[in-house]
This record gives C-alpha cells, structure tokens and sequence, in this order.
C-alpha cells in the first residue's frame, strides 16, 4: 500500500487514512523507517497531512525524518495549526529554511509565525535577500490580515508594454510565481491601473498593448484589512483573486481564492466552536491546553445554573405539595433552551456575515417575536394534552402550556437581542450568547411554570 485508492467511497477512505496511520505508526515503532516512508511518499500532501496530524508527536517528527528529501515542504501549509506549530518548535531550523524557501510567502509566514524570535532570526537569515525582506514585511501585517493571507509574489507589467513583451517578460524572467492567472497593471510608483486575465493575454494579438485589454474595474484589498472582510468581498463579487495594497496604495501583494476558501472554513469552524463554549482548540491541543479553554464559560454556566436554582428555591413549598411539578420542570426549560438556541445560532451567523443591522434589525425581532409566539402557541397545545393524559388534571395541563409559551417568547427574544446587544457593545457573540440565553430560559422557564402553579393549582 503506497497510498490512498482515488477511487474508494468516503467510507472506505476512512478505513484506508485509519490502516495507513497504523502501518506507519508500527513500521516507526519497529525501528523500519524505511518502510514507513514507502508507505506514504506517494501520498497527495493534503492526504500526508491527515496522516501526520493523526501520528503521535514522536512519529511526526520521525516520518517527517525518514522521508528526507522526499518530503513535500506543501505538506506544512496543509496541516492543522496547532500541529504546524508543534513541528516547527521540533524540527531543526535548517530543515524549516529549506521549507520557507520552497513555499509561498503566505504559506511560509504560518510556518515560522510564532516560532521564537531566536529561531526565526535564524532561519530568515538562511534565505536570499528578496525572499527574506519579503516575508518580514509579510509578517510586519497584524495575524489575520489581508497581508498574512497573501502571496508576495505576482506578475506586474506596465500599461504601455505589447502583448508581445509580456510574454517575453514571462519566459525569461526567473523570480515569477510557478503559476499565475493573471496580471497586473501599474504605474511607476506601482500603483494598481488595471488587471489582464491570462486567457485574454493569450488570445490577443501581440502588437496590441496591455492598456487597449486591461479591465480596471477592480476589488483592491487593502493589506490590514480583516482576512474575514476578505473573504466576504470574495464571495459576495465571485472573485478568483484580488491585488493587495498598503497604506500608499502599492501593489504589495495578491489574494487568490484558494486561500479565502481556507478562511471561509476557518472562519465557520470558529464560529461553530465559539457557540459551543469551547474557544479556538483543536484535537492535537493538550489536556491543560483543552481544559483551559473550556473552563472558563463552564464556570460562568455554572454561576447562571446556580441562579435558576435560586429561583426554583423560591417555590420550594409549592413543589413539594405537588410532585408533578418536579417531573414536568425540565420540559419546560428544555423546550425553551433548544428554541433559544435556534434564534441565537441564526442571529449569530447574520451577524457574522453582514447580514443583520441597524437596518433591518428591527424586522427579524419582530419576526422572531411572532416566530416564538406561533411555536409556543403550538407546542403548548401538544404538552397540555400530553399532561392532561398523563396526570388526568386540565388544570396541570394549563399551566404548563401558559409557561411554555412565555418561556418560547422570551427564549425568541433573549436569542436575538442579546447577539445584537453584544455585537452592540463590539463583544464578540458567539461564545457569550449561549450562556445568558440559557440562564434567561431557565430562570423564566421556571418562573412561569412554578409561579401559575402556586396560583391556579394551590
């Protein structure tokens, strides 16, 4: 087995990637490196790098090892960053050069971002000129900008050049990138004029200049502008890539799309991680690296659950005249923590994507509102008469269909407003949302319920 079969389903590629990672893992262990490195040199880097990341930290270093030349330095830009980080601290630094050496700026910048500063001295001073002056002042650009998303290298020609020169320019001139799609055109003072998309250049006769074909309707990115900004320009003008440029309005760099994907994804499964409570971890984190993002909205939860039982406390006596009220409290809240989810997980996505403001902020609530009414309108209906047959009282089944609507009502609003009171207060609310609208459901949740029972029923 040399590597993984092209053709095989999803689930057979699951099975494959999971034999792979155990031969190499024994062929380590047994001492035969050699082995170990016929079994995943064939391997697309993409899939190496799901190999590795699946290693132990002592077989990383070891595969990465005996396949010597042979390792695809692409493999880096590939694989997750917690691990990324975690090889670069362990490789020798000679190794780490010859990899930023062969990667592009962008790609080489996240290898040796946040090595130390020693290291990285090091091995910026293994790299030509041009290439090292390049990727310091990429890493000059704040973590997350259009500076770190870009590539360094481009193809840039002047208005007045002929199709002819161009491609001259592009056959003999030694330090373009190994692959391009298109071109720009600038000014003395490197001032973006316009772009030629590289089949136009191709079809184009090559007397015509570059300024009778350039297209200049453009989408500049300025270089500390935020990657997520990017990434919505991307999306929203169906761009394949854009030109980077400081503060002077100097082409600096290009942003193509293969990279915004990457940023789209990452952004999603930060989201996603942040309204789980669970912070910016990865599986390859240790048990003190996991439990220290995690603690810290467990013991916030912990303070507002505290909080619902004080307010449960305070009907202590009407529960314990009637035992079915303990049985159905949990309904109650439940029902309103899952439809105040629902609302979050929507309100924060809008928010995330430019989707929901001033102006139409004012539209979904109401929205939401009606939304929360019609569900606990309904669902009241459907646990009334569940109550009814099961405890034989209308009147049970009454108040707990009057609390669940309240409760679905104030789950509909606590879920949107406070994202937007968050977004409001440039609080991010992804990680903070699920808390407060978790404790405002359950503390209304049995508020209602608890309080209509110590009216109608005692």
């Amino acid at each position: 087995m040399s590597g993984l079969d092209e053709q095989a389903t999803p689930e057979a590629d699951a099975i494959s990637v999971a034999d792979l990672v155990r031969d190499v893992a024994l062929a380590l262990h047994d001492g035969d490196n050699v082995r170990a490195a016929q079994l995943v040199v064939d391997l697309h880097p993409r899939d190496l790098a799901d190999v590795i990341e699946l290693l132990s930290p002592e077989h990383r270093i070891a595969l990465i090892q005996a396949l010597g030349p042979a390792f695809d330095y692409e493999v880096l830009s590939e694989i997750d960053e917690t691990v990324r980080d975690q090889l670069s601290e362990a490789l020798p630094n000679e190794l780490l050069a010859k990899a930023v050496t062969e990667l592009d700026t962008d790609d080489a910048a996240y290898v040796i971002e946040n090595l130390e500063q020693a290291d990285r001295d090091e091995i910026l001073a293994h790299l030509p000129k041009g290439d090292r002056l390049a990727l310091e002042r990429q890493l000059e650009y704040p973590e997350e900008s259009a500076g770190r998303l870009m590539q360094s290298d481009f193809v840039a020609v002047a208005p007045y050049w002929t199709i002819e020169q161009v491609i001259e320019h592009a056959r003999e001139t030694d330090d373009l990138p190994d692959t391009f799609a298109e071109i720009f055109v600038v000014d003395p003072a490197f001032r973006v004029l316009g772009t030629v998309d590289l089949s136009r250049l191709l079809r184009t006769k090559r007397e015509v200049l570059v300024s009778d074909i350039m297209e200049t309707d453009l989408h500049v990115v300025l270089a500390t502008a935020d990657q997520e900004e990017v990434a919505r320009q991307f999306e929203r003008y169906g761009l394949m890539s854009a030109p980077v440029v400081d503060q002077n309005n100097k082409l600096v760099g290009v942003i193509t799309v293969d990279d915004v994907v990457e940023v789209l994804q990452d952004e999603a499964d930060e989201d996603m991680r942040a309204l789980g409570g669970v912070g910016d971890e990865s599986i390859a984190d240790s048990v003190i690296q996991t439990a220290k993002s995690r603690v810290p909205w467990l013991i916030v939860n912990l303070g507002t659950a505290v909080l619902a039982s004080f307010v449960i406390k305070a009907f202590d006596a009407t529960i314990e005249q009637m035992v079915a009220l303990a049985v159905l409290m949990p309904v109650v809240a439940s029902m309103g923590g899952n439809a105040g989810t629902q609302t979050m997980t929507v309100t924060v996505r809008a928010l995330a994507t430019n989707k929901l403001g001033a102006a139409n902020a004012g539209r979904i609530i109401s929205r939401e509102t009606l939304v929360g009414l019609l569900n606990g309108l309904v669902l009241s209906v459907l646990m009334a008469t569940i109550v009814f047959l099961w405890f034989g009282s209308s009147k049970l089944g009454a108040v707990i269909g009057m609390a669940m609507v309240v409760n679905l009502l104030a789950a509909a609003l606590a879920g949107i407003l406070i994202p937007l009171a968050l977004d409001r207060l440039k609080l991010d609310p992804a990680p903070a949302s699920g808390v407060f609208v978790t404790m405002i459901t359950d503390c209304v949740g049995f508020f209602a319920f608890l309080g209509l029972a110590s009216v109608i029923l005692l």
